[in-house]
């Protein structure tokens, strides 16, 4: 099994294994919780190795997590996209999941765009509207214009993003993370058919969001 850990988490494991080592040095009972979160934390910033589908018209998941209810909604404003509501799917990611976030298709990032905001949890349909967020637009090969959005969540302070604006990217590739615990919009234009449900569970870079077409996926490391 290849493990690896996430840049971004490697600060955090050291803090945990740091407090740990003094607070078991001053109190040797402590050393089991300690430990106990200190695996946790490694498990957080996992980073694991996806095959992700290619075909045309295909919107791959930029997420780990559960697809809350898909609904009709304005992308950011921030995004110059206009104020017609698009196919809004979302994925809410709790402590437990992959948090490292991946680019849903093949294209160029046209716009990148930070806010900051409230800390609501992010299963909350308000969470979209109000938390700190970092929006990315951009237009797929197939010429389809999205936006995708990391939004942090109740326990999630950090969003970190690799994105700027005349990027080109490809499909799968990790982009960012969020920790602990938050959550990824997609917005797609008319003709993307979502090709998951309300409950789902989803993996990043894998599982298909969205289709234009009937084209054939194949996988890709």
């Amino acid at each position: 099994m290849n493990f690896r850990i996430h840049r971004q988490g490697l600060p955090a494991i050291a803090l945990f294994v740091g407090v740990t080592a003094l607070a078991s040095w001053a109190w040797p009972p402590l050393s089991v919780p300690g430990v106990i979160l200190c695996l946790w934390c490694v498990w957080f910033f996992r980073d694991p190795d996806r095959r992700t589908p290619t075909g045309s018209g295909l919107i791959i998941c930029p997420a780990d997590g559960r697809v809350l209810p898909i609904v009709k909604a304005p992308p950011p404003e921030e995004l110059e996209m206009g104020a017609t509501p698009l196919t809004r799917i979302s994925i809410f990611m709790n402590v437990f999941n992959v948090h490292v976030n991946r680019i849903p298709a093949d294209g160029k990032v046209t716009a990148v765009h930070y806010r900051p905001g409230k800390f609501f949890n992010a299963s909350f349909d308000k969470a979209s509207i109000y938390n700190e967020r970092l929006s990315a637009r951009m237009t797929t090969a197939a010429g389809d214009d999205i936006a995708f959005v990391q939004i942090a969540g109740l326990v999630a302070r950090r969003i970190r993003s690799d994105l700027v604006a005349g990027q080109d990217v490809t499909a799968g590739v990790r982009y960012g993370i969020i920790r602990f615990g938050s959550r990824v919009d997609v917005y797609l234009p008319d003709g993307l058919t979502p090709m998951v449900h309300e409950g789902e569970i989803t993996v990043a870079g894998e599982t298909v969001l969205a289709s234009r077409g009937t084209g054939a996926a194949t996988d890709k490391e």
